[in-house]
């Protein structure tokens, strides 16, 4: 669990944290350097479960041994279905990071919603949904891991 005071702004307190797959964790169904690492320092501190429609069927194979949850979605629309997994866990509780459209609700809705633009660029509605922007995956997960770098972003 993450709890930090922000001035101005009020308490956030973080169990939860929700991930894109492809475009922000991996590019072309691949695991991007780094964040197997990073993965495994937040799982002391967060839940962690990775929603995707798994574009490249590699997800599983690619995250595999890590300590995380792989939801694979079903055909539909995805901004919903992952704005629904979002407030099954209390989106409140929730840093959620993405790329995409279909990530935009879910930014939204979190206590911390993080756009990740990265290597395949990112959604300009998914950007404009979030709290905050990063240039990359990595800048995003070591937010959560030194979370005065988030205090120094939100506050007033």
């Amino acid at each position: 669990m993450l709890e930090l005071d922000i001035p101005g702004t009020g308490r956030l307190v973080l169990d939860h944290l929700v991930l894109d797959y492809n475009g922000t964790l991996a590019r072309d169904g691949a695991l991007l350097p780094g964040v197997a690492e990073r993965l495994g320092a937040l799982a002391k501190d967060f839940s962690i479960l990775v929603v995707t429609a798994d574009t490249f069927g590699t997800v599983r194979q690619a995250l595999a041994g890590l300590p995380v949850e792989v939801r694979v979605l079903a055909p539909g629309p995805e901004d919903r279905a992952k704005l629904d997994i979002l407030d099954s866990l209390g989106a409140a509780s929730c840093a959620a990071m993405g790329n995409g459209r279909n990530d935009r609700l879910m930014l939204a809705e979190a206590g911390l919603g993080v756009a990740v633009l990265g290597p395949e660029g990112a959604n300009r509605e998914a950007l404009a949904a979030a709290a905050i922007t990063v240039t990359g995956i990595l800048d995003g997960l070591d937010l959560l891991l030194h979370p005065k770098r988030l205090l120094a972003t939100l506050r007033v």
